[in-house]
Formats: structure tokens, C-alpha cells, sequence
């Protein structure tokens, strides 16, 4: 089948489809590998159906918080007394050549802008700034020693969200819903809330379609609908059905004719999709049937938390629904000058709700089997831009983990005294999609897809299982 053939297709039955949530799921893929498991995963009547795992999982789904613009490390979570100490002081380490310098002109140490305390039985630093965070140290996993390829952000949140600075490659959620499928059939396996990064950070590339990222556009408002195009408010269901069928009649003709074809399975199975998703995603998302002691455990109707609130209890409700990968972004950490009432913004609009999403998961059994992630695409400098703000530090940052198989109440890696260079430890990016894979059962040598003649991976050809911060 020719690729203008695929395309008209494609254009055709979208538009005989109306405005259904086929439109925020299906977009056309750029190839037509076929699935290479190398393992136990094998072959599905259908690509969102459950899938055995390479090896015993520790984790069923995992939760992204993507803190988009890089948080500041030694302010939040590595405490550098050193840095204290000579705050104010000249650099005692050499700016990298390759970097840019702008606003570093006379740069001096900046020192943390708040203090740090121990919290929990294993007396994890944690900042001031995070106080309820704090409260759940024994849960978290603090890597000290992350490390990106790229200090430029749309390249390292690329690099985070695919493992791939410049290609066009799956994210990291379409490899899980590719690899292990969904546990529930009335929703997309991966859903990313208000999502900032760019539809290409979400995307399923070269994957089937149905893989790709649904985006959450709306999380409460009631003023329009949480996914675009999900809602007909011209035909009645009965008619929506009697539509689909007629088309998947089409379809499925067609695919007998061709014996194999994976984008026009990939049409089917998203225009059922779309279909059972007008049903299931509104109760989602409404929630006036949570109690009020909930609503406020989140800081949802307070002043500052609201929004970030809704996010991270929606988040918990899709997890918990058996939606295998479900992203929350928040923006607003790029803090080249004013970091002091910046950060302190940030975390006032974080803290609660994310120590709300882990207490909640706590209390439900859900935390030991949902894997949580927390960071930006890099960190900050120890040295001051701009007088009072840090630049972007991609060669040694932080980010936690918790739940879903990893230990809590412990750190691993470090960086200098001041917090610029990862010096042990060292958790690259890859290394990180290898560890996320592996707590989900996968192995992340295995998990390959065929395109342009070669097997791909999230890893690529790089990636280590972190091992010390396995439970």
C-alpha cells in the first residue's frame, strides 16, 4: 500500500469519524516496522492488551512529575555546607568552554537560599522549601548524580522524555504502553496532563499510533472538554456506533486484503478507542465525588495549589483506573535571576500536592506497585547569573524515585562540594529509562522496534540498570 494510498486512508476515515477523541490519539506514523520483543512478550489480537513482562515486575505503572525548567538541586534536595561556607567567594572549578556564559561575567558561589533539615528515620536532608515532601524521606530515592547530554532545554527535555537528543523517537510512555499494553481497555495506556513539552516529547513516532500520548487539556474547569474532539454533541451514541461500525468495516477489509498491515491495525484499534474513551474519561475526571478531606490533602480550592492539585489527584485516579504511564507537568523552574522568591514559588505550589498524591497512594496499597519520578531535564549552578538566579547544570542534578521497587529513605550518587559535577554514582539518562523499564518488567535490551532497517530502543545502544537503589 502506497503512502499516499495510507494517507488519503487515513484522511478519509478521520473526517467520516467527526470529532471524536480519534483526533488527540491517532496521528499518522512515519513507518512501518514490524515489533521485534526478542522475549516473552510475543504477539496481541490487540495492542493495548496486557502483556506478559521479560522478568518479575516490581512496578505496574509509573507516574512522571516533570518539573520543566530544572530545579535547583543544592536548594532542594543536596545540601552543600562548602557551598555555605564560600558563598559570595570566586569559582574554584573552570567554566566549561562549550557552554554559553551569558550573565556569568564576574560570576561568584551562591549559596543555598534556605536551610535544610533531616527528616524521617533516615534522616534524608530535605529543604526547608519542602517541608510536607519532607515528611515522606523514608519513601523517597534521592539520585544526587543525574546526568544529561545537553545544558540547551528543548534538547535535554527531548533527551528526557525519549532518550534522544535529535531524533524522532518514541517517549519513554509509548515504549511502556508498546511493551506492556494497558490494564484498562476503556482508556489510552499513557496520559500526560496539561502537558508543556511539545506534542513531539509525547509521541509515539515510529510505534503504532495507539501508543502515542493522550493529552489532558482541560482538568476542571468545566468549560470544555478534558480531551479534544471527545466529545459529538451532534450525533447521538447509537448513531457514533453505527458510524465506527461501518468504517471498521472498511478498514478491516481492507486489512484482510493487505494480511499485515500495523498502521491500519493501529486505525481500528483507535477508533475503538476513541469511542469507549467518551464514556470512561468524563467520570475521571470529575471530581465532585471525592471527599472533602481529599480535596484538601491535595490543596485543591486553596489559593496557589489549586491547579497543580487538580493535576496530581487526577494523576492518581487515572493510575489507579490501570492507565500504565500518566504524566503531570509543572513549569516555572528556569530561575536564571531571582531564584530566592522563584524556588520559593515553585515549592509553595508543589509541595502539598505531590506530598498529597504520596500519602494518598500510600493509603490506597497503590504506592508499592506505582512508580514515582520526580525532576526537570537538568539542574542549576552552584555560581550565581545574572547576580541573583543559577544557569542550567545538565552535569550533575537531582531527581527521586519512590515506590514501585525502588528504596526509600535513602540517597545514591554525588556530586562535589558545591554541587556542579556528579562525581560517583553518575545516573545517566539511560541509565534512568533502563531502571524504569527494568522496575516495569522490561528489559531494555529487548524491547526493540524495526525501523529504517535497524532495531531501536529506548536505551539506544547505552543504558545500565541502576542496582544499589533496587528493594
Amino acid at each position: 500500500m502506497s503512502s499516499i494510498t495510507r494517507r488519503t486512508i487515513l484522511q478519509s476515515t478521520c473526517c467520516g469519524f467527526g470529532s471524536l477523541a480519534l483526533r488527540a490519539i491517532l496521528q499518522d506514523s512515519q513507518a512501518l516496522g514490524g515489533p521485534t520483543l526478542g522475549g516473552p512478550l510475543g504477539d496481541s489480537s490487540s495492542p493495548l492488551a496486557p502483556k506478559p513482562t521479560h522478568h518479575l515486575a516490581k512496578a505496574k505503572r509509573v507516574l512522571f512529575l516533570f518539573m520543566s525548567g530544572g530545579p535547583s538541586q543544592m536548594d532542594l534536595f543536596d545540601p552543600k555546607p562548602e557551598l555555605l561556607k564560600r558563598t559570595g567567594q570566586a569559582l574554584p572549578y573552570k567554566l566549561p568552554d562549550t557552554e554559553a556564559t551569558v550573565g556569568l561575567d564576574q560570576t561568584k558561589l551562591l549559596g543555598p537560599i534556605a536551610g535544610f533539615e533531616p527528616h524521617g528515620q533516615s534522616g534524608l536532608m530535605v529543604s526547608e522549601l519542602l517541608p510536607l515532601t519532607g515528611n515522606h524521606a523514608d519513601d523517597l530515592c534521592v539520585l544526587r548524580a543525574v546526568q544529561a547530554d545537553s545544558p540547551n532545554h528543548p534538547l535535554a527535555i527531548r533527551q528526557m522524555h525519549t532518550g534522544n537528543l535529535f531524533d524522532v523517537v518514541p517517549s519513554m510512555g509509548s515504549w511502556l504502553s508498546y511493551g506492556l499494553g494497558t490494564e484498562n481497555q476503556q482508556l489510552p495506556s499513557y496520559i500526560t496532563l496539561l502537558p508543556q513539552e511539545g506534542d513531539r516529547n509525547y509521541s509515539s513516532a515510529f510505534l503504532p499510533a495507539i501508543h502515542q500520548g493522550t493529552a489532558i487539556q482541560d482538568i476542571g474547569s468545566g468549560s470544555k472538554s478534558p480531551i479534544r474532539h471527545l466529545s459529538d454533541v451532534h450525533s447521538s451514541p447509537e448513531i457514533q456506533r453505527r458510524r465506527i461500525d461501518w468504517i471498521q468495516a472498511m478498514n478491516r477489509r481492507q486489512l484482510r486484503r493487505l494480511e499485515s498491515d500495523q498502521q491500519m491495525e493501529g486505525v481500528i484499534e483507535s477508533f475503538e478507542l476513541a469511542f469507549r474513551m467518551q464514556t470512561e474519561t468524563p467520570k475521571l475526571v470529575d471530581l465532585s465525588g471525592e471527599s472533602q478531606e481529599t480535596l484538601d490533602l491535595y490543596g485543591i480550592g486553596q489559593p496557589g495549589t489549586d491547579e497543580f492539585g487538580r493535576q496530581c489527584l487526577l494523576a492518581r485516579r487515572f493510575s489507579q483506573a490501570g492507565v500504565r504511564f500518566v504524566q503531570v507537568s509543572l513549569g516555572g523552574w528556569d530561575h536564571h535571576s531571582g531564584i530566592a522568591n522563584g524556588l520559593k514559588d515553585r515549592c509553595r505550589v508543589s509541595d502539598k500536592p505531590i506530598a498529597g498524591l504520596l500519602t494518598d497512594l500510600k493509603r490506597r496499597g497503590l504506592l508499592s506497585e506505582t512508580l514515582v519520578l520526580w525532576g526537570g531535564e537538568f539542574g542549576r549552578t552552584p555560581h550565581a547569573q545574572n547576580g541573583d538566579g543559577r544557569e542550567h547544570n545538565h552535569h550533575g542534578f537531582t531527581m527521586w524515585m519512590a515506590g514501585g521497587g525502588v528504596r526509600g529513605g535513602m540517597t545514591h550518587g554525588q556530586t562535589d562540594d558545591f554541587g556542579y559535577y556528579g562525581v560517583d554514582g553518575r545516573v545517566h539518562i539511560n541509565d534512568l529509562h533502563a531502571t524504569i523499564l527494568h522496575l516495569m518488567g522490561l528489559d531494555h535490551e529487548r524491547l526493540t522496534y524495526d525501523h529504517h532497517g535497524r532495531p531501536f530502543r529506548l536505551t539506544d545502544v547505552a543504558g545500565k540498570i541502576v542496582e544499589p537503589i533496587l528493594a
